[in-house]
């Protein structure tokens, strides 16, 4: 039997709450037909691991022979729910007794399915809660429909459940505000932003913009500086743009932020943040698109050889960073690139996927799909990077990211 962090391949998907805050995480766990996973071995890393800061954790396994194996193995934790899906209990009868065993013994499940299946009063006893999607018409029916206009019955969404699939910003406020839903997993950022570019050029995030003039204020430390700023892309990158730009007439580009940090100083620095102060965007919608893409950054910094430098690993945090500000800013990502004098090797494996940073970048971006297993393999294969490193470097960095865990 293989160590367990090598015998499966994680990803994960960020559980949004009303504050739009991090309410937990769904752990997608892939396993191969031919090994075998020891259940009660993860198990043990995950309650050796997490702290009562930590997320919440939505265990996803991605076979039915995990899920029983997990049914049979898990105990009742603060840390963690198990996801069992509807379909899987249609197709295989004898999950139902499992199911009903875990539940007797205090385990926290979700049931995950659609809104049009939903699960009889008996067997809804077992579960904590749910993880709900509806078919994409009705979708479209509750889009379209004012939040105190009547809806159907079978569209009528159920309070205090999760939701995904959620792919429009109008909806995701319905299921979080009026149905008072516990979290939204994944989040509707296409359309997110195309509202918001429609009302106003985008702006960094108006509490990061104050968090770091208080830090200035109080004479904090250049790592708090930094660490505020590799928080919100927007205003990285705006900062970075600034140190660089003809007013400033910097003799040598500047190509890092902490280096940014040391040549303009605090007054010139507090100076500047108070022009972002007054347009900074209050925009809660954008803070899980502002967090998805630190999240990004931190794990790609994170799956680099452990044995790089503090310098060069802020350089890839940047590259993880800055890989997804074309969505942000609607222009081709090699435009945004080029305004700033970063290193080669940033726009190499953004732009181009090439490079040293491209297989740590590429891991990250795999990591947040449900159905990234096949690249993840395939990537560490190819760039001889250890399953057990990936897993165990996404597990490190998640139960170190800051949350509001939800009531379910």
């Amino acid at each position: 039997m293989e160590f367990v962090l090598n015998a499966l391949v994680m990803g994960f998907r960020p559980l949004w709450n009303a504050e739009r805050n991090l309410g937990g995480v769904q752990l997608f766990l892939h396993d191969e037909p031919e090994t075998q996973v020891d259940t009660a071995h993860l198990l043990r890393i995950l309650r050796e691991m997490w702290a009562p800061s930590s997320p919440l954790l939505l265990l996803s396994p991605q076979s039915v022979r995990l899920l029983q194996a997990l049914l049979s193995h898990i105990t009742p934790n603060p840390a963690w729910a198990l996801e069992v899906r509807a379909e899987w209990l249609a197709d295989h009868p004898a999950l139902q007794s499992g199911v009903a065993l875990a539940a007797q013994r205090g385990v926290r499940l979700v049931w995950r399915g659609g809104m049009n299946q939903l699960p009889s009063t008996d067997e809804a006893n077992h579960y904590a809660c749910s993880l709900l999607h509806l078919e994409p018409q009705d979708a479209l029916i509750l889009m379209r429909a004012a939040v105190d206009q009547p809806v159907p019955q079978r569209l009528a969404l159920l309070e205090g459940q999760m939701y995904e699939e959620i792919h429009s910003q109008t909806l995701a406020r319905r299921c979080l505000e009026h149905y008072h839903a516990s979290a939204i997993a994944g989040w509707p950022t296409d359309d997110v932003l195309h509202r918001v570019r429609g009302a106003r050029v985008l702006h960094p995030s108006h509490e990061h913009v104050q968090r770091l003039m208080k830090a200035v204020d109080a004479d904090q430390s250049l790592e708090t500086f930094e660490d505020i700023l590799s928080e919100d892309p927007l205003l990285a990158y705006r900062f970075m743009l600034y140190a660089n730009s003809a007013a400033l007439g910097a003799r040598n580009p500047i190509n890092s932020l902490r280096r940014a940090l040391v040549m303009l100083g605090y007054g010139t620095l507090k100076e500047w943040l108070g022009t972002q102060l007054i347009h900074a965007s209050h925009e809660k919608d954008l803070q899980p698109i502002r967090l998805s893409m630190v999240m990004r950054a931190a794990l790609t910094s994170h799956l680099l050889d452990a044995g790089v430098s503090q310098e060069l690993r802020s350089e890839v945090y940047l590259c993880g960073l800055f890989a997804r500000l074309n969505d942000v800013l609607d222009e081709p990502l090699e435009t945004t690139l080029t305004r700033l004098p970063l290193s080669e090797r940033i726009p190499q494996a953004a732009v181009q996927g090439e490079g040293p940073y491209a297989p740590s970048l590429q891991l990250a971006q795999a990591l947040e799909s449900e159905d990234g297993a096949h690249a993840i393999r395939a990537l560490c294969e190819e760039h001889e990077i250890s399953l057990e490193h990936v897993n165990r470097t996404l597990l490190r960095l998640v139960c170190e990211w800051p949350n509001q865990r939800p009531s379910w």
